[in-house]
Formats: C-alpha cells, sequence, structure tokens
C-alpha cells in the first residue's frame, strides 16, 4: 500500500477512530469512579450502602463475593474433635455443687450423655432413693433437685448462641438393692426422669439439656438376674420415653460369664427403652460386648443399642483413653463380624470419676 492511500485511509476513517478513543476514555472514567480509590486506600474506606447496591447490580463478581462472605457468617466454624463427658460418682446432693459441676462441664464443651451416678436403690422407710456414694440416703426428689441444679450451671455457662446440648442421665446401679420392692424403685426411677425432663421445659433449660436413666448394671451383683429385670420391667412398664443406659459389664461374657445371652441382651437393647454405653476398660471387655452383639444379630435378628462407650482413666490409674476404648470396640465388631455389617456405635465417650 502507498503512503498516499494510507493517508487516505486515516482521512476518511479518522472520525471513527477519534469517536472510538473518546468513547474508551469515558469508560476508564467511569470505571474509575465506579469501582473507587486503589486497593490499599479502598481498604480503609467502605463504600456506602447505596454505592455498594449500585455496584451489586452492576458486577456479577461483587455479588458472589457479597454472597461467600454472608455464607461464611452463616456456618460456624468446624467444631473440635469429640471429647469425652466427664460422669461423676456422686456423694451429695448440694445445690452448689451440682450448679459448679454444671457450669464446669458447659466450660469444656461438654456435649453428649453424662451419667450422675447416685449409687444403689435404697428406701428410707417413707421414700425410694438412692445409697450415696458417702453413704448417706438421699431421695429420689432430692436427686431430681440437684440434677435441675447441674443443669442449670451448664445452661448458664454456655457461650451466648450455644447449641452444646447433653443428656444428664441420674444413674444407679444393680448392687444389693435394699428397696420393699425392685420393680417399683424401676417405675420411681422412672417417673423422676420425666419430672426432671417438665422441670427443664418449665425453666427453659429444654434446649441445652434433656432427661435420662442409666443403670451400672453388673451380673455379678445380681447373679439370680431378677433384680436387675424386675428394675427393667418397672422403668418399661412406666411408658416413659426416655432412655435407659446401661453402663455396666459383662463380667465374663455371655460363654463363661454370669449371665446368658437373653438376660444380657435384655438390660442392653431388649427391653425397648435400654441402650449401652459399656464399661471398656480393656481389651477383653471390647471382646465381650462384640461377641454378645453378634449373638443378639444372629439369634435375635436385633442389634446392641449401643450409644457409646465408657472408661474410668485418671491421672494415677493410666487407664485406656476413652477415643482408645471406642476404637477397641469398633475394631472387635468388626472381626468377629466377619464381614457382615458390625453393630454402629456413636463416637460418644465418657469418663466416670
Amino acid at each position: 500500500m502507498s503512503v498516499e492511500n494510507c493517508v487516505n485511509l486515516v482521512y476518511k476513517r479518522g472520525p471513527a477512530v477519534l469517536g472510538a478513543c473518546i468513547a474508551g476514555l469515558l469508560c476508564l472514567i467511569v470505571t474509575l469512579l465506579l469501582i473507587g480509590p486503589p486497593q490499599k486506600a479502598r481498604a480503609a474506606v467502605a463504600p456506602p450502602p447505596q454505592q455498594a447496591q449500585y455496584l451489586a447490580s452492576l458486577n456479577p463478581l461483587f455479588i458472589a463475593a457479597a454472597h461467600i462472605s454472608k455464607r461464611a457468617e452463616a456456618d460456624p466454624k468446624p467444631k473440635a474433635p469429640t471429647r469425652a463427658t466427664i460422669s461423676l460418682y456422686e456423694r451429695t446432693t448440694s445445690p452448689r455443687l451440682f450448679h459448679r459441676q454444671g457450669c464446669g462441664a458447659a466450660q469444656r464443651g461438654a456435649t453428649g450423655v453424662v451419667i450422675l451416678d447416685f449409687g444403689k436403690p435404697s428406701y428410707n422407710g417413707h421414700t425410694y432413693g438412692t445409697m450415696l456414694f458417702s453413704g448417706a440416703f438421699a431421695g429420689n426428689t432430692t436427686i431430681t433437685r440437684a440434677m435441675l441444679d447441674y443443669a442449670r450451671g451448664y445452661a448458664a455457662c454456655l457461650p451466648r448462641g450455644s447449641s452444646d446440648r447433653i443428656a444428664l442421665a441420674r444413674g444407679t446401679s444393680n448392687y444389693h438393692p435394699s428397696v420393699p420392692s425392685v420393680y417399683n424403685a424401676g417405675r420411681n426411677w422412672a417417673r423422676e426422669t420425666v419430672t426432671l425432663q417438665r422441670a427443664l421445659r418449665a425453666g427453659g433449660l429444654d434446649a441445652h439439656v434433656t432427661s435420662a436413666a442409666a443403670d451400672d448394671v453388673e451380673p455379678a451383683w445380681d447373679r439370680s438376674f431378677w433384680r436387675t429385670r424386675d428394675f427393667y420391667r418397672g422403668y418399661a412398664d412406666s411408658r416413659v420415653g426416655h432412655a435407659l443406659y446401661n453402663y455396666g459389664s459383662l463380667d465374663g461374657g455371655i460363654v463363661s460369664g454370669v449371665w446368658n445371652a437373653h438376660q444380657a441382651f435384655y438390660v442392653t437393647g431388649g427391653m425397648r427403652y435400654a441402650r449401652a454405653i459399656p464399661e471398656i476398660y480393656n481389651r477383653t471387655m471390647a471382646r465381650e460386648w462384640a461377641a454378645l452383639a453378634q449373638v443378639a444379630q444372629h439369634r435375635y435378628h436385633r442389634s446392641v443399642k449401643f450409644a457409646g462407650v465408657m472408661t474410668e482413666r485418671t491421672s494415677s490409674n493410666h487407664g485406656v483413653k476413652p477415643r482408645d476404648a471406642h476404637r477397641m470396640l469398633v475394631r472387635e465388631l468388626a472381626v468377629q463380624g466377619r464381614g457382615n455389617a458390625p453393630a454402629r456405635v456413636p463416637a460418644a465417650y465418657t469418663n466416670i470419676r
């Protein structure tokens, strides 16, 4: 192309080129006005609401960023791995002590089942209750009040907006009950479990605490089984709808142990409200519970209703850690299942002191 032709081309298209340049310059100015100052300066000055809305209407990326920001605010940070709750052998029913126990649980971030063991069933000539680990008698009503104090302490010490919750279980045992009727002791235990739930609801505490019951069932303490059976029958006949956790042992298992498979299964899933939080203090205990689970599945076509595991680890006894106890039981269930789907054990732990 000759120089003359180039000049003619520029001359002919000059207005179009000039117009394009002017349009581009105007777009650049508008963009700078909308985006605002450079990044460093913009970090110090937030756009006013009207400008933010206008930018959102123009820029899809702005909309996406705002959506992500809102979602990050709505979704809490992932919680830390589940920790073991602390269950307790109780020696008193002091309101102040129980409030302090509950507050301590909340401050530790306790969630799951908490068992307060008040000792064996007892009767003082007027009312049913338990024999505390101090040797003093505590009536069922007094126990319920103490548990309510625990719940108040727990709720009061939770962080604002917390969704943490516990199942607070009133614990007893099958150790030589000194009562006129073990069956009635079970019924009364169930009724007080309901009474506590009503008190929790009335006090606005049921969002964080629910009522449950528990029984430290040891076959060696009741070789005949009938006292344990009567307590469970009394509880079941009350139709309370609240779990009764068995946090005991099998004392040798179902082969060479004290009870047969039918008896052991009744208190771990055979009775409608029965749930198992087995003591797993060593691998042998894990094997015993896994064997019961397999027999229940094959013989009764039902599962042992595991709700977690219990340990009794302290700084002095160096016992099995809660997580290790859970792994032991899960592993033994898988080994003895021989390819069949093992009974499920929730990753829930409690350590009793």
